[in-house]
């Protein structure tokens, strides 16, 4: 009987997801809209995703356009992102808000790896437990017979490569964003 490692391989696409979503929305030294996926502006009497209040567009390498769909919701949404604390200058006009993105201080970049390093180390986290999971059902599936001692060795053989893998995958997405937080 084969073993499927499908849960494993689910779980670790999950993790990988996960971190280059949570990476993301860490500034780097480019504008980009995903750094306001996690910011809620009021409209309407409840706080809302600003991508759900506006449309969220790149106007040049340090500046975004945000371009409210109900022009009254501009107030709340500027109001937002100043309150965010992610150091983001904005400004309105008659087309909508501005968001600017300064230069990152030493400091402030230092913070952001800080920050990336903690997300890559709970997506590995993460893997880990998955892979203690497999392990785990290999190990009940030989107590119970259903796979030989040395079926279970190469399995356990296989989910190692499998994991060395996905880890340096999570590692590549994560020294992505250092370089580009560092440049």
């Amino acid at each position: 009987m084969a073993y499927s490692f499908a849960a494993f391989h689910a779980a670790a696409q999950n993790a990988t997801l996960w971190l280059k979503k949570e990476l993301g929305g860490l500034r780097g030294i480019r504008a980009t809209p995903a750094i306001l996926d996690g910011v809620l502006a009021e409209s309407y009497g409840t706080k809302m995703p600003i991508p759900h209040l506006a449309s969220v567009s790149v106007e040049d390498a340090r500046t975004l356009r945000i371009t409210p769909f109900d022009p009254s919701a501009a107030k709340e949404i500027e109001k937002a992102i100043t309150l965010s604390g992610l150091g983001l200058s904005v400004s309105s006009d008659e087309k909508g808000v501005r968001v600017h993105f300064p230069d990152l201080t030493a400091e402030r970049r230092g913070a952001l790896i800080k920050v990336a390093k903690e997300k890559f180390e709970s997506a590995r986290v993460t893997l880990r437990k998955t892979r203690d999971d497999a392990l785990r059902d290999i190990g009940e599936k030989e107590r119970r017979g259903e796979m030989g001692e040395d079926e279970k060795f190469r399995l356990k053989k296989e989910l190692e490569k499998m994991t060395e893998a996905e880890n340096k995958n999570l590692l590549e997405v994560y020294e992505r964003k250092e370089k580009e937080i560092l440049s």
